[in-house]
């Protein structure tokens, strides 16, 4: 039976410090936690782990000196193909898509392609500490075959889903109502529920979907109702503009996947920037969550998403890097676009509240808490050890911090890959700097 102890300064969240105020914070200095087969069994103090470990010879020790351990972080919304086209130049998001998205994922054809992108994927991640992943593929079921099996040898928690998009896109990325329906169930049957994986139904967008393909997306999703849904919503004006004239019939573009039977529970929708307030409702009232992607909606020129709002209906939302449209894998770097993004708004988004959503609200927008996301005993060591003294200039700079937050947000405003000194997966260490 594998046990370890890790013992450091201990950072995790019982709830939104949004709403339950410092309460929700749990800082721990010097504290410890027992791992055996993969999940965290105990806390305790340094003094406590010491004896234990004196008594256990079998135990391995850890110990972490200038280090913050936190949970590890959860991505609610990524593009693992669009991985060798990040920081393309120059374009908005229906111009980006055919300019840059649709091109990269031609390659995803090849199994072979898919697999290394994978691993470089998964590589990024693990080195800025996140440990879990909604993730899209291609159309190509070969591209989720191929992310799978690269995330089962690394013994991560992600979920994937195959594309289906049947219209308005290349014919060579174009499936159809039912074969998109038959591919997504075999790998379903292949995959949900292997190991650490899960899939999600995956409809890019509702203006790359007839209203029959999001009737086979619905009929996935009763079938199996633990799987995921994972779609796009309400990114861009333009987008939302031509939402409307392909489906006249619905409200708004929430209404588009309402009227399909698309939002529930385990349903993630990217971006809602541009939301009603029936749309807010009507999202709340689903129990459907939103995965907040500042740096691709800054970078793709996409808008300024109001947490606030979400805040008042209590909407369930994550943190997402949307690589390629997002420029960082860091979910770090990622708060630190948050941050600015509720500045403009004159909204503030604390450094507690951002590492919340990065942490316990990405698990709660995947239907995960008690699984992943908490320091907490019964869930998965999914674990990120971060680095006070990254660099000489954070050390210098973390140095002069007077209390845990200040101390946490300028290691997230400065912080990224370099500020991650070690990842574990399912209590194994799979990324050390």
């Amino acid at each position: 039976m594998s046990k370890k102890i890790i013992i450091g300064d201990l950072l995790d969240f019982l709830d939104d410090p949004a709403h339950a105020g410092e309460s929700a914070v749990r800082y721990v200095e010097q504290g410890a936690l027992l791992i055996e087969n993969g999940k965290i069994t105990q806390r305790g103090s340094k003094e406590e782990a010491l004896a234990l470990a004196a008594k256990s010879p079998d135990i391995d020790l850890v110990q972490y000196d200038n280090k913050l351990i936190i949970p590890g972080m959860i991505d609610t919304h990524v593009h693992y193909p669009q991985t060798e086209m990040i920081a393309a130049y120059g374009e908005q998001l229906l111009t980006w898509l055919t300019e840059h998205a649709f091109p990269t994922e031609k390659q995803f054809a090849d199994k072979a392609h898919g697999s290394m992108v994978a691993d470089v994927f998964l590589s990024e991640l693990l080195k800025n500490g996140t440990t879990t992943a909604l993730v899209f593929g291609t159309v190509h079921p070969q591209s989720v075959d191929a992310f799978f099996e690269v995330a089962q040898q690394k013994g991560l928690r992600m979920i994937c889903g195959k594309v289906m998009m049947d219209r308005n896109c290349p014919d060579d990325l174009q499936d159809t109502a039912a074969s998109g329906y038959a591919d997504s169930k075999a790998l379903i049957e292949k995959w949900h529920g292997v190991d650490r994986l899960s899939y999600a139904v995956t409809p890019r967008f509702a203006p790359t979907s007839t209203p029959e393909q999001l009737q086979a997306c619905k009929k996935l999703l009763d079938e199996y109702e633990d799987v995921y849904m994972h779609t796009h919503v309400s990114e861009n004006v333009d987008e939302c503009a031509w939402v409307k004239e392909l489906f006249p019939e619905s409200k708004d573009y929430v209404g588009v996947y309402e009227d399909a039977g698309l939002l529930r529970k385990r349903s993630v929708l990217a971006h809602g920037i541009h939301f009603n307030e029936r749309e807010l409702c009507c999202v709340a009232d689903n129990d459907t969550a939103i995965a907040h992607c500042p740096t691709s909606n800054l970078f793709i020129g996409s808008g300024l998403f109001n947490i606030q709002q979400m805040r008042e209906h209590n909407i369930k939302v994550g943190m997402g890097t949307d690589v390629g449209g997002g420029s960082s894998f860091s979910l770090l770097k990622t708060y630190n676009e948050a941050y600015k993004v509720q500045q403009l708004q004159n909204n503030k988004l604390s450094a507690f509240e951002g590492l919340y959503l990065n942490t316990l609200g990405g698990a709660r927008a995947l239907d995960l808490e008690g699984i992943i996301g908490q320091l907490e005993v019964g869930c998965e060591a999914d674990i990120a050890v971060l680095d006070y003294a990254g660099t000489p200039f954070m050390d210098f700079r973390l140095q002069r911090c007077k209390g845990i937050h200040e101390k946490l947000f300028a290691l997230m405003m400065l912080g990224d890959d370099r500020s991650v000194f070690a990842t574990y997966a399912n209590g194994e260490k799979v990324h050390q700097r």
